[in-house]
């Protein structure tokens, strides 16, 4: 099958459209001719070598993907040859076939095209995962999301906004501040400029937020602590900005916050499904009518993932960037 492939970790120009070795089918699984596949920030990392997949999982880059249904395993009931589907994996999702878990697959609403539904999977069960099932966000609530303009920014937005909570996201300019105001968010503060510890001050009048969705690390630390309303949770998904900060522990006993990591990729395959069945069970209905649906930034062919990660490493995007599958 076709896929992208590289055989040493480096900058983007190690990747090229090649060969590669069809997944063979499993137990419990589906195979999905891919049509369209999500650039995420993991596959840089991997790319670099710094985020290998997990063992058993597919070495090839992508986490996420669509297309349709062409064989299922004896004993899956859910699926059937010629069903329209968006899927989480932990690999494999830059080429023509993927083998997928089954609780892994959701099926693509009428209105999207599989480019749309590409953009879905891993920002939106990310999301859910980490700011629901984790960081537990109240219905009336607060939250605040780093990286506004992003998948997993766009994505919270529009789930918090959904769940009748607040959202306050960070940007790195003004511009995409103002995009992530026109998407829902109450309020957005510009990294480079503002103090956004004093941005959710001013946008929760002095409570802070139930909930902060940290994908950059120790370098925020202390101003998340501070974000944070009593018995609030800080959720850290990644560490672009640094692994390491020093904090006073007295004020996270004395207004009880919780600092939680956590990683989607390498979960078990039952821990996934059951997200995604939350996710269905909370938010289907949204996805269904178009309340809450992808932000795609751009298309681009398989053939140009080098160009995708390009994009995606100099931030000039809004939203997702996605690979359409020939």
């Amino acid at each position: 099958m076709k896929a992208i492939v590289f055989d040493e970790p480096g900058d983007e120009s190690v990747l090229r459209l090649g060969e590669a070795p069809t997944p063979a089918l499993r137990e419990g699984c589906v195979r999905i001719a891919a049509r369209a596949a999500g650039v995420n920030r993991a596959d840089l990392m991997q790319r670099q070598g710094l985020y290998p997949p997990p063992p058993g999982a597919s070495k090839l880059l992508g986490l996420e993907l669509a297309g349709e249904v062409i064989e299922v395993a004896d004993d899956v009931q859910t699926w059937s040859p010629g069903d329209r589907v968006m899927a989480l994996v932990s690999g494999g999702g830059y080429a023509t076939e993927a083998v997928v878990h089954a609780g892994s697959v959701m099926r693509v609403p009428d209105r999207l095209s599989f480019a749309q539904a590409a953009a879905l999977p891993e920002a939106m069960l990310t999301v859910y995962r980490n700011v629901f099932q984790l960081g537990a966000l109240p219905r009336g609530g607060a939250a605040l999301v780093h990286g506004g303009g992003s998948g997993i920014g766009t994505a919270t937005i529009q789930l918090v906004k959904a769940w009748g909570a607040t959202c306050i996201v960070t940007a790195g300019s003004a511009e995409k501040c103002g995009r992530c105001l026109e998407l829902g968010a109450d309020a957005a503060a510009n990294y480079r400029e503002d103090d956004f510890a004093q941005t959710v001050a001013d946008a929760t009048d002095g409570r802070g937020v139930d909930v902060v969705l940290d994908s950059i690390g120790g370098p925020y630390l202390e101003k998340n602590l501070a974000s944070l309303a009593i018995d609030g949770r800080l959720v850290i998904i990644g560490l672009m900005g640094g692994a390491r900060a020093e904090i006073p522990l007295g004020p996270m006993l004395v207004r009880r916050l919780r600092v939680i990591g956590s990683t989607l990729r390498a979960l078990p395959d039952e821990t996934k499904a059951e997200i995604v069945q939350g996710f269905l069970a909370d938010f289907g209905e949204a996805l269904e009518s178009g309340t809450i649906g992808p932000v795609v930034d751009r298309v681009l062919p398989l053939g140009e993932a080098a160009a995708a990660h390009r994009v995606m490493k100099a931030s000039d995007h809004f939203g997702k960037i996605v690979l359409e599958i020939a």
